[in-house]
Formats: structure tokens, C-alpha cells, sequence
């Protein structure tokens, strides 16, 4: 059964990836996808945003001043940050948007709202820096958020280094 799930799982991302919009409401977040927000030393980033399981935190080019783009098929591999506004209190630069798909509200930095990537299954983990990938006719351009919110400088890579 497990098997068959996981094949199942798999066939639906590959899906969401491969199709160009539409597409229903997003998935739920994962586990530590909303509340705190700290910063720890990540490996090959520097000093990020992490979310209370130590997840990195990502910001998209596209979305600059808080324009939501991540819609749709994107929230399959991109899960926003939800927050509230003592959440954003917590640390200068953070501030909350209201998602125009759900009308929940979601963390940003320094004006970009914040994501975790699907593909970073623990704490410290950078999968999603310098990420490229394209959802809905929207090529995105992903980094992970740091102290000052700007990219580091390593090469770009594109969502099929990753298989999806």
C-alpha cells in the first residue's frame, strides 16, 4: 500500500509540474510551515531564514513587493509561509500579505513573500536556492531568503535537476 501511495504521490507532482495552470486549491503546509521564524547558519547559504522546524525559507524574483505569482500548480513543490501579524513583529523586515487564491495570510521579508520547498525534507536543507522553474506561463527565479534577502551568487539550476 505504501508503494502504491508514494507511486501515486509522485505521478500526481510530476503532473502538477508538467501542466500549464489551473488547478485546484493548495496542498496543506507541512509541518513547521507556519508560525516562528528565526535565522540559522545553512550550509552553502549563510545566515537564512528558517521556519520553527528549520526549514529554509524562499522568495521568488517574480514576487517583489509582495506580488503574489505562486499560485495553482506552483503550491505543489512551493508551500507560503503562513503568518500573522505578532508573527511579523517578531523580526525586522517580516510582514504578512493576504493571498488572493486563499485569503490567508502569508509572511513575507523585506517586501517578498516567503516559502518552503517541497524537496527539503529537514532542517538546514537548500534545495530550492537558485532554483528556476515555471509554473502557469511564470518562470521563477527562487533563493533563499538571508539577513539581507538578497541571492547568493551560486549558478542557477533548473527544476529538471531535480526531476520534476
Amino acid at each position: 500500500m505504501k508503494l502504491l501511495l508514494g507511486a501515486t504521490v509522485f505521478a500526481a507532482a510530476l503532473t502538477a509540474c508538467s501542466s500549464g495552470g489551473g488547478g485546484g486549491e493548495a496542498p496543506p503546509p507541512p509541518d513547521g510551515a507556519s508560525g516562528a521564524v528565526s535565522v540559522r547558519d545553512v550550509s552553502g547559504v549563510g545566515k537564512a531564514l528558517v521556519d520553527s522546524a528549520g526549514k529554509t525559507l524562499y522568495f521568488a524574483d517574480q514576487e517583489a513587493g509582495g506580488a503574489i505569482m505562486c499560485t495553482a500548480d506552483c503550491l505543489a513543490f512551493w508551500f507560503p509561509v503562513e503568518g500573522s501579524d505578532s508573527t511579523a513583529k517578531s523580526m525586522d523586515g517580516l510582514a504578512v500579505v493576504k493571498r488572493p487564491d486563499t485569503g490567508k495570510s502569508q509572511l513575507t521579508f523585506q517586501g517578498k513573500p516567503l516559502y518552503t520547498f517541497k524537496l527539503d525534507t529537514g532542517p538546514g536543507q537548500s534545495k530550492g536556492n537558485n532554483l528556476e522553474d515555471a509554473f502557469g506561463n511564470i518562470t521563477f527565479s527562487w533563493h533563499a531568503a538571508t539577513t539581507t534577502a538578497a541571492p547568493s551568487q551560486t549558478p542557477t539550476r533548473s527544476s529538471s535537476d531535480y526531476g520534476y
